[in-house]
């Protein structure tokens, strides 16, 4: 494996051994050994062996903050699309609002967006989302932009490290969804700046040295200077 590049694994490749690591996402186990179900790349950590998709769809988990579109405003809730196989359903009863009975369009609407939860997910990977808590809201202004779910741990980075270059130097409000989407608000010309720095995570994501790539770049691209 090159230097510059985090290890890409194959399905049914063996990743180690049951009496040393507990099989995670993107894995299976045989006769107590891990092997890799999909194309993706491997994390390790103290506990966990994870393989992430390079591509696809984002796979809800419980407690996954998101950022959702309405799809349809129902008697007593919403459709709401998380980026996922199917859509999520939020209830009446999971909004910050007193909602009457017919009345969801007054409230949200097809297209609009929101920050939400996902507050459950069964068996059949039904969802259900939640609005009930003062950090989750309908969001107005800023932009929204589509990644990769896979490469939204990258974009954060370790203990916040990424999202917070791209805080510090562009000077926005920015919002990084489990799901795969990004709201960022703040003058236009450090959106735009912003976005470049995401796209360019994105694409070099498996890259080491990648966080002193995207300092370089957002100093030489943006306004704010170092005190």
């Amino acid at each position: 494996m090159s230097q510059s590049e985090r290890e890409i694994v194959i399905p049914s490749q063996y990743l180690g051994e049951c009496d040393q690591f507990k099989s995670g996402r993107g894995t299976f186990i045989e006769n107590g050994k891990i092997y890799s179900q999909i194309i993706g790349i491997l994390q390790r950590n103290e506990k966990y062996l994870n393989v992430i998709s390079l591509k696809g769809k984002y796979d809800a988990v419980t407690g996954d903050t998101v950022i959702g579109i309405i799809d349809a405003a129902m008697s007593s809730s919403w459709l709401v699309n998380i980026n996922a196989p199917y859509p999520a359903l939020l209830h009446v009863n999971e909004v910050p609002w007193r909602v009457e009975f017919n009345e969801t369009d007054k409230y949200l609407n097809s297209g609009d967006t929101i920050m939400t939860v996902v507050s459950s997910v069964d068996m059949e990977k039904k969802l259900q989302v939640s609005m009930k808590d003062r950090n989750l809201f309908k969001i107005k202004g800023g932009t929204i932009i589509d990644v990769e779910p896979s490469k939204i741990p990258r974009i954060i980075g370790k203990k916040g490290s990424m999202i917070q270059l791209l805080k510090k130097y562009t000077q926005c409000r920015i919002f990084v969804g489990k799901n795969g989407r990004i709201w960022i608000d703040g003058k236009q010309d450090m959106i735009g700046k912003a976005i470049q720095a995401i796209k360019l995570i994105e694409k070099e994501s498996i890259s080491f040295g990648l966080t002193d790539k995207i300092e370089d770049f957002l100093k030489h691209n943006s306004d704010l200077k170092e005190v």
